[in-house]
């Protein structure tokens, strides 16, 4: 079974290489620009510290309102607008360019680029990174993947960052950012979060991204698939031949193949009324409706007053991502908890981290990995 698998693969990355040689004029169109990534959300104060020349600046008109040099203070909103070292400016918004980045520390914390600071209707504070692209896959790869990992696995994540960051600027022009800096986007850390080889490993692969039929597509990615990736289908309105899910034979050793976790029926009945569901006295909790990638698509909570069905995607995000790791599970109760037990980690859609891992150590190049969890796309310079 293992050697037909084996042998499954090299026949289909071998495929996948020659699909691969296509012309320029189907290649992705992309315009290389900045990422505007969400840092601070909602909060009253920030503080501030630019060591060199600086310039406050209105993003709608480009027009300098201040000039400076070596800042340290606090930033807080107020009732006509933005309040940054003893001077008002009476704006939504302004934007902060220092004349050398690197100098540039919000809450200790240092930034590439430039950052723009957007006071909402309660007066709180959103600051939103403005970043060279480049810069800022550097900023998350130390993050999505340990850079003591093998060469290949880093550069295939890294191109995988790149596409889904370009998707989210594609799909959020309108918004006052593209993407947040948190798990639920791709977690960034900023200049802080560089390391030697996970830079290298953008810098190997500037400006390559994953298209399919001469589009970029949201690339996702999660730790350990636990035997087969899924489709993106089951969780989003997507329908793409790339998402599609695949085998795979890599991940079986990844330390997150197996889990076990346990919450007490108290803290889960807690967070499900806090999420809205009405019940009561929680019987038991069975999981229906499973997928051809072996997830189940939905939880069934028997209580007193009846049956609840709830799906395991919400139910991920309710009870929490880290206790619920997988949509492959088994859970039972016992002594008044519930246990849960599972494979994998993450919601397994598109690349599989830790299969990457195992690829690239048993010797495949990066750009066979991305083909090979990602199928029928192709790598690309744009």
């Amino acid at each position: 079974m293992v050697k037909a698998l084996r042998l499954k693969i090299i026949v289909g990355l071998a495929l996948a290489l020659v699909a691969g040689s296509v012309s320029a004029a189907e290649r992705p169109q992309v315009q290389a620009r900045q990422v505007r990534v969400a840092i601070i959300d909602d909060i009253a104060s920030i503080r501030l510290k630019i060591k060199g020349y600086y310039e406050i600046i209105d993003p709608a008109t480009g027009k300098v309102l201040y000039q400076g040099r070596n800042i340290r203070t606090t930033v807080m909103g107020y009732k006509d607008g933005i309040l940054l070292a003893g001077r008002g400016f009476s704006l939504r918004r302004i934007l902060i360019k220092a004349d050398d980045p690197e100098a540039f520390l919000i809450d200790d914390r240092n930034f590439r680029g430039n950052t723009e600071i957007i006071k909402n209707n309660l007066g709180h504070l959103l600051l939103v990174n403005h970043i060279d692209l480049e810069d800022y896959i550097k900023g998350i790869l130390y993050h999505e993947a340990s850079h003591y990992w093998p060469e290949e696995a880093l550069k295939a994540q890294a191109v995988a960052c790149r596409t889904y960051a370009l998707y989210e600027m594609q799909e959020n022009s309108k918004r006052d950012y593209d993407l947040t800096s948190d798990i639920y986007s791709q977690v960034y850390g900023g200049k802080f979060s560089e390391r030697y080889r996970t830079n290298k490993a953008v810098d190997d692969t500037a400006g390559e991204v994953l298209y399919y039929k001469g589009k970029i597509f949201p690339t996702y990615y999660h730790a350990t698939c636990a035997g087969y990736t899924e489709d993106a289908g089951e969780l989003w309105n997507i329908n793409l031949a790339p998402l599609k899910g695949v085998a795979c034979g890599f991940c079986k050793d990844s330390p997150h193949y197996r889990w076990h976790n346990v919450i007490s029926t108290e803290e889960f009945l807690e967070k499900l009324q806090g999420a809205g569901y009405k019940i009561k006295n929680i019987k038991d909790v069975i999981p229906v409706d499973k997928d051809k990638s072996g997830r189940y698509r939905s939880l069934k909570v028997v209580s007193g007053i009846g049956s609840t069905d709830i799906s395991v995607k919400d139910l991920r995000n309710i009870v929490g991502p880290n206790i619920i790791k997988s949509a492959i599970f088994e859970v039972k109760i016992a002594a008044g908890d519930i246990v849960f037990e599972g494979l994998g980690w993450g919601h397994g859609v598109g690349l599989c981290q830790w299969g990457a891992y195992f690829m690239a150590k048993q010797g495949h190049a990066y750009q066979e990995i991305l083909k090979y969890y990602y199928p029928e796309s192709n790598v690309a310079t744009f």
